[in-house]
């Protein structure tokens, strides 16, 4: 029986209204902050009302970026990390479900070995790997490239282990009637599946590109050249020009901006997502 308590249920969705608010709050001033004069920031009392600089501030951080401090146009850098965070997510992805499927379904020597050594990665970060994995980049010749950026963070335990892990609660009795109606491994691995595992490709896509978008430490070591900045470096660079007080009114909107495509990927795929974290978690 479930009791009717009003005072609880105003309880729960006032706690959950506060707790929006803390974490929505930062997010206007840094909007609030784009649309005013850089002044404004400095000045102790932080206006919350919009200004009448906001259209300025984006065209000039769209079109020409900020000269002083060395970063290109915006649009530039979140298009290099889009295509950083979609690579290091497709690929994370496709290297994970084809080695999960290997595990689960091949039996061949030292299968558990293969699968516990993949697992352990998860203990060596890229910070703890950095400079020997920065030493083969560059051997490689993939320094400023799109292949540098990517290649190094493409392999996820994590991923590996999550799909193992649906894979063995999918029916034994499905593998055999694929194989009785003739269907090798790859067809079932294709026509089978990957469809019952779109919930959990859409939930690690979504964490997996959020990974890639927010990536700083490599990038910073991989790129040289400004075609090459993410949007992270560019915001970085932004802060730290020595020359003069930052211009806040343009590292907010560049954050601003940055925040629009992760945004836009959850909310696409946000059924999906929260679909595929409970199968996972079953």
């Amino acid at each position: 029986m479930v009791e009717n308590r009003p005072w609880l249920d105003f309880l729960t969705h006032l706690i959950l209204i506060v707790g929006v608010l803390i974490v929505a709050f930062p997010v206007y001033v840094a909007f609030i902050a784009s649309t005013h004069e850089p002044s404004a920031f400095v000045r102790g009392v932080m206006p919350l009302l919009p200004g009448d600089n906001m259209g300025a501030t984006y065209s000039q951080m769209l079109g020409s970026g900020l000269e002083v401090a060395g970063t290109p146009p915006v649009w530039l850098m979140l298009g290099n990390s889009f295509w950083m965070a979609m690579i290091i997510a497709v690929g994370k992805i496709a290297i994970s479900i084809t080695s999960a499927f290997a595990i689960v379904y091949f039996r061949f020597p030292f299968r558990m070995l293969a699968f516990w050594m993949i697992f352990v990665t998860l203990m060596l970060p890229v910070e703890v790997r950095i400079i020997p994995t920065f030493a083969v980049v560059a051997n490689l010749g993939m320094l400023n490239s799109y292949a540098g950026l990517t290649l190094p963070l493409i392999a996820s335990a994590t991923a590996t282990f999550l799909f193992r892990q649906f894979f063995m609660t999918v029916p034994e009795e499905l593998m055999e009637a694929a194989r009785v109606d003739g269907a090798g491994p790859m067809k079932f691995f294709k026509d089978i599946l990957i469809p019952v595992s779109i919930t959990n490709i859409a939930a690690l896509f979504v964490i997996m590109f959020i990974y890639g978008w927010v990536q700083y430490l490599w990038p910073l070591l991989i790129t040289t050249q400004e075609q090459f900045y993410t949007i992270v470096m560019g915001i970085k660079r932004l802060m730290a020009n020595t020359d003069r007080e930052p211009a806040w009114n343009l590292v907010m909107a560049t954050v601003m901006l940055a925040m629009v495509p992760p945004v836009l990927v959850v909310l696409l795929l946000q059924r999906l997502f929260i679909k595929g974290l409970v199968e996972t978690e079953k």
